[in-house]
């Protein structure tokens, strides 16, 4: 408790502008008190406008007070002085060179706590106190310290500008308000703070909101990461699981085939051994007999050689050369070519499952893949090289360039008969289908219907089982000199977009999305179709008379 007096009587006897004890104390008339080379300083400041006042309280006076020591005082705070007490509190903080200094102190400033709107100032807590007891000061505006406080000041007037100009969006004075700003829209700057503040908080509603969808779609794309990578995962495990299977047959299959050809080896190797063992056998005797029919031809003694020559015993079944080719002689070369006549049609396989696999493997779906969220180079990953094919084109239609041209001439064209050949309708098909995701563009001259359909859709009528989007196996966005028109099922749908004369398609066969664009400098949407496609797409247009569109390059 003492030492929260003593703070008391140290706070009593400090000069409200330098926050020392006070130094030849002088009182004004007001009854405040100040350091004389403190007051002085700050009257020194106010000779200018002739009027000066107190620090604290904000009292005027026409005149300047004639200052005399107030000699109660200094008595007071030299008594003060010898208890040893420091002039100013050690824990003040003051003002450095980012921060906003307090405007009312003379010697070494303090950090603004406070700025006031009203006075165009910056107070330190000691100097702010007359804001805070003072009824003069009631209704001034605090604001925290700011450095900005002469921007609220006009120029031109020289005071403050408590006005806003809606014409101009300026802040203002009342007396600009009546000078150049002279019947313009102008509001207090509290009203079109009002307002503002409601466009804000709408604004931060909106953003507020923004950041909530942001962070479900964040939450959404993470689980989809999750999602893509368990996928991944588990067809990475069952086709190697598969390959391995398919290994192990094939290693089996590998088995079997040395296995009958070492069993057929030999086989014929023992049939070939036993014949040769017969025919050697066959040899032996032969040269036996042979030898004694040699010795009897040497006999000199005619009646003995004519004696034993009955008597020689006959010679054995001869083994005849055709039993050894009972069958042509056929080795294991057919084995060896039918393995790789196998391996030949296995691998035709593979080349085309394997398209139909890694198909399935680039036609994953992913959100980030979605038409909202992709730009024209995202589009142009995706580009078909789509040509017309002339067996579908009506035969006034001319096809050139390359097939990617097609123009209404009026004209029969030479044409051959073909069952694909549209006969009544000015209508050509493209002769590649469209799965997965494919991407086009075509410029146009006059009115042209960009469309998809089904080959199985009608080629012989003039009505509606024909033309592109007036039955269920076509959708055709109809393209004129100043409107747009969605058709599918015979369905009229208005469509509102910038016209431009290059139309670009892009089709998610699998996702069942069709989206038409008008390409300028900006790529927009026409129309989107969300739906399920049951066959195969292909390209078409439907041509008015004299006009025509060509397939654009976009590699």
């Amino acid at each position: 408790m003492a030492q929260k007096g003593v703070q008391l009587d140290r706070e009593t006897f400090s000069c409200s502008i330098c926050l020392d004890l006070l130094k030849d104390p002088v009182t004004i008339p007001c009854g405040h008190s100040y350091c004389m080379n403190c007051i002085k300083t700050h009257w020194d400041k106010e000779e200018e406008k002739k009027i000066y006042s107190c620090p604290q309280c904000r009292q005027t006076f026409p005149v300047r007070p004639v200052l005399l020591k107030n000699t109660m005082l200094a008595v007071l705070v030299e008594e003060l002085k010898k208890t040893g007490l420091q002039a100013a509190p050690a824990d003040h903080c003051y003002a450095g060179p980012e921060d906003v200094a307090c405007d009312v102190c003379t010697e070494r400033k303090l950090k603004a706590c406070k700025s006031c709107l009203q006075c165009l100032a910056s107070y330190c807590e000691k100097h702010l106190q007359p804001h805070y007891k003072s009824t003069t000061f009631k209704k001034h505006k605090l604001v925290e310290p700011s450095k900005k406080l002469q921007e609220n000041v006009c120029s031109r007037h020289d005071e403050v500008m408590k006005m806003f100009c809606r014409t101009d969006q300026q802040s203002i004075c009342y007396l600009c308000s009546v000078d150049e700003h002279k019947g313009h829209d102008t509001v207090s700057a509290a009203a079109e703070r009002t307002e503002k503040q409601r466009e804000l908080e709408v604004s931060r509603q909106n953003i507020q909101q923004r950041i909530q969808d942001r962070e479900k779609d964040v939450k959404l794309l993470q689980q989809e990461v999750e999602d893509i990578n368990g996928s991944a995962d588990k067809a990475v495990e069952g086709s190697e699981k598969i390959f391995t299977e398919m290994i192990r047959l094939m290693e089996k299959r590998r088995s079997d085939v040395k296995q009958q050809v070492r069993s057929q080896q030999q086989t014929e190797v023992s049939r070939v051994r036993e014949l040769q063992e017969k025919l050697e056998q066959e040899i032996t005797e032969l040269k036996r007999r042979d030898a004694e029919l040699e010795k009897l031809s040497h006999t000199q003694d005619h009646n003995q050689f004519l004696h034993d020559y009955p008597s020689l015993s006959p010679l054995c079944e001869s083994t005849h050369s055709s039993s050894i080719n009972i069958r042509p002689l056929r080795f294991f070369e057919d084995v060896t070519a039918a393995v790789s006549e196998f391996r030949d049609k296995l691998e035709d396989v593979l080349r085309e499952k394997w398209t139909n696999i890694s198909q399935r493997v680039t036609e994953v779906d992913v959100l980030l893949s979605q038409p909202e969220n992709m730009t024209r180079a995202d589009f142009l990953q995706y580009s078909c090289d789509i040509t017309l094919d002339p067996n579908t084109a009506h035969t006034e239609l001319l096809l050139s360039d390359a097939n990617r041209k097609v123009t209404n001439t009026g004209q029969q064209q030479s044409y051959s008969s073909h069952p694909d050949r549209f006969i009544v309708l000015y209508q050509v098909l493209s002769p590649e289908s469209l799965t997965g995701r494919c991407y086009w563009e075509l410029k146009r001259g006059g009115g042209v219907r960009v469309a998809v359909a089904y080959k199985n859709i009608s080629r012989t009528g003039g009505g509606s089982e024909s033309e592109f989007g007036f039955n269920d196996k076509s959708w055709a966005l109809y393209c004129s000199n100043n409107s747009y028109n969605f058709w599918y099922n015979n369905v009229h749908t208005p469509v509102s977009g910038p016209q431009s004369s290059r139309v670009g398609v892009y089709l998610d066969h699998r996702a069942g999305i069709l989206s038409f664009y008008s390409i300028s400098e900006t790529m927009t949407l026409l129309h989107r179709v969300q739906t399920t496609f049951t066959q195969p797409l292909y390209a078409g247009l439907w041509i008015n008379s004299g006009s025509s569109a060509e397939l654009c390059k976009l590699n």
